[in-house]
Formats: structure tokens, sequence, C-alpha cells
């Protein structure tokens, strides 16, 4: 039976530039959260002014606060709100869910992404034993981002808003015994190489896994119906969260 994932309330205490798109939030006041411990853990993130999810990986946890790296856009429903000042503010958090696990006999280790999945591939790095090796993808520079001595290869985007992933993992060279390959990036290129996997390489399903993390388009379209001011409106005049969703449902509808 399906159940409704938790819900958390956080205060961001800090807050940190990193890169030219990515900001990192300190989240405290945690009453209740509870870690899955799975690298590669992520949460949904509703920011002030709205009531839809984005769902960002922990890029660290202790007992004080929570760390979530955020890759910010032109537009976007966090976008704005993580842009700018935001510290003091409460925001809404789900429990964790996590996907990385590879088997115990693993003999090795690689991790495939772009800037959205370069957290899960920095815990991950920080707290793996396997021979791991990385390749990750972005335009920005990340000096000390991952830990000192990882086998890591940068790789440019083609263009803005493309991705080269899906070729350098067609020409990867696959270690000999058991090991896991765990990759996130953009959706439509992960199906490709969740086929590759299977098809090409033939990986048994267990030795890999690979997360779509977002969705290209041709160009970012304007959302028909702004959620913000339908969110406000019915939080002032004291509606459940399924009361606003359905406002937002009629005025997407009309």
């Amino acid at each position: 039976m399906s159940r409704r994932a938790e819900q958390y309330a956080a205060t961001v205490i800090a807050q940190e530039r990193l890169s030219a798109h990515l900001v990192r939030l300190h989240l405290g006041d945690l009453d209740g959260f509870v870690s899955t411990g799975i690298l590669d853990e992520w949460v949904g993130l509703v920011v002030p002014g709205q009531f839809q999810s984005r769902y960002y990986t922990v890029r660290e946890h202790t007992a004080d606060s929570l760390t979530i790296d955020v890759v910010v856009h032109d537009v976007g429903l966090v976008t704005e709100w993580a842009s700018r000042d935001c510290v003091g503010e409460q925001v809404t958090i789900s429990e964790p869910r996590g996907a990385f696990a590879p088997p115990a006999d693993s003999t090795w280790l690689h991790l495939v992404g772009d800037l959205t999945a370069a957290p899960a591939i920095a815990r991950i790095t920080e707290h793996t034993d396997l021979p791991t090796r990385i390749w990750l993808e972005t335009d920005d520079e990340l000096p000390g981002y991952l830990p000192d001595g990882a086998d890591v290869t940068w790789i440019r985007p083609p263009a803005p808003g493309t991705s080269a992933l899906a070729a350098v993992v067609e020409g990867l060279e696959w270690p000999s015994g058991p090991g896991y390959f765990w990759m996130g990036g953009e959706s439509a290129q992960m199906r490709a190489i969740r086929k590759h996997l299977m098809r090409e390489v033939r990986l048994p399903g267990e030795r890999y896994h690979v997360m779509g993390y977002w969705r290209g388009v041709a160009a970012r379209q304007p959302r028909a119906v702004d959620p913000g001011p339908i969110w406000r409106a019915g939080k002032a005049a004291g509606k459940s969260d399924e009361e606003i969703w359905a406002d937002y449902d009629r005025a997407r509808e009309s």
C-alpha cells in the first residue's frame, strides 16, 4: 500500500555560492528528520511561495543540519529563491529516499553525471572504499568540490543545454570482474544509456543505477499558470494543500 511521504519544516541557516550555477544551502531545525544513510539519497524541497516540490541530493547530513547543493538556471521554481539571500527562511522537505546499492562483491565503481549529479558523486566518492572513476560534465569551475585524489575526467558540454555523456558512456572500457555503475543527468539520455548498458554492455540490473534528474527541452517554456499567487492566496484563506492543488488545477484548465 502506498503512503504519503513524511514532511519536515526546516530553516535555511547558511547559504554559499559555490560556482556560477551551484548554490549550497545549509538547513537546520530538522526536528524528526532521519537520514537513510544511502549515499545518493534525495529530498523533495518546497520553498516559500510555492507548493510544488523539486528534488535535490543530500550533499551532507549531520545531527544539526542538512546540506543540499542547488543547480540554478535562468528561471525555475527554486532558482529565483535560491539565487537571493534566503537565510532565515523556512522551507519544507520530504523524507529522504535513495537508490545507490552496489552489490557486496563489487570490485570497481564508475560514476558519471552532469552538474546536477555532482552532489551525489561527491558524497559517494567520500564514503566508498571501492576503486572509483568519475566522469563529470560541467562548464562550472569546481575546485575542491571532489575529494583530493579523485580519479575524475572533466567534460565540457558541447553547447549550453546539451550533453555528451551518452557518447562518453558508449566509449567506456569496462573493467574485468564484478562492479557497479551509477549515473545521473538529463532524462532522455538516461533512457538511452539504460538500453546501452542492458543490450550492449549486458550489465545485470543490480549492477547499475541510472537516474534522470532533469528534462531537456528546445527552450524553456513559461508556465501557463504561476502557482505562487494561488499558493499565497490559499494559505491566507486557511486552505489545505489539497484544496490549493485543486484551485491550481482549475486555473490551468480554465
